[in-house]
Parts: structure tokens; C-alpha cells; sequence
């Protein structure tokens, strides 16, 4: 079975540094698309941030300077280190993957998600 498990969320001040992490197991992780989206309350899911099989990297304009997203091939592990946090970030942050290309920041390009953690930045 696909699974996708975040970790690393919780409650910090502006400023104040988090990292992500997000364990995967039952699909091809090396050869997979993975990304960050976001969702808070009332709002669509965002996406953040992505990185492609060549560890090419991509961003949402305001978290540009802010946010890497990185990953461990060996742990088949994603993460995202949040630098510079700011009140707006808060949401309940989403790992994404697909294993058969990877087209963009977007929430229909991707097949496989985990269940979320909240980001709280006050």
C-alpha cells in the first residue's frame, strides 16, 4: 500500500525555524515527483513547493527565499524546511506524489497524499 506520513508540524513563533518531514513507502520514490501543498481553513489546497526526479526545484512565489524543499533517496523521505515563517503560513500542510510525471504545482497532478500536519506561525 501507498503512504505518505508527515511529521514535523506544531506552534512557533514568526521567525522561528520548522522542518517537515514526510516518510513514504509503496511506490517508486526515486522516480517520483513529490511536493508540498498547504490548505487553511475556508481556502483551496496550495501548492508550495516541488522537486522532480533531477532534484529540480520549484516554488510558490511567497515562499521564494524562504522554504526548501529537499529529499533522502535512501529514506525515501521528503522534507520541506521552513525558514522565515510568517503568521499567513499556517495551515495544514500536505506531502503529494506521482510516480508518473511531474507537471506542475498543481493539486490534479498528483495521485498520492498523506494526511496533513498543522503549521501554526503566530
Amino acid at each position: 500500500d501507498v503512504q505518505l506520513v508527515e511529521s514535523g508540524g506544531g506552534s512557533v513563533q514568526a521567525g522561528e525555524p520548522l522542518r517537515l518531514s514526510c516518510d513514504t513507502s509503496g511506490f517508486r520514490f526515486m522516480v517520483s515527483c513529490m511536493a508540498w501543498f498547504r490548505q487553511a481553513p475556508g481556502q483551496e489546497r496550495e501548492g508550495v513547493a516541488v522537486i522532480d526526479t533531477d532534484g529540480e526545484t520549484r516554488y510558490v512565489d511567497s515562499v521564494t527565499g524562504r522554504f526548501t524543499i529537499s529529499s533522502d533517496n535512501a529514506k525515501n523521505t521528503l522534507f520541506l524546511q521552513m525558514n522565515s515563517p510568517k503568521p499567513e503560513d499556517t495551515s495544514v500542510y500536505y506531502c503529494a506524489a506521482e510516480d508518473w510525471g511531474c507537471f506542475g504545482l498543481d493539486t490534479n497532478n498528483f495521485g498520492y497524499w498523506g494526511q496533513g500536519t498543522q503549521v501554526t506561525v503566530s
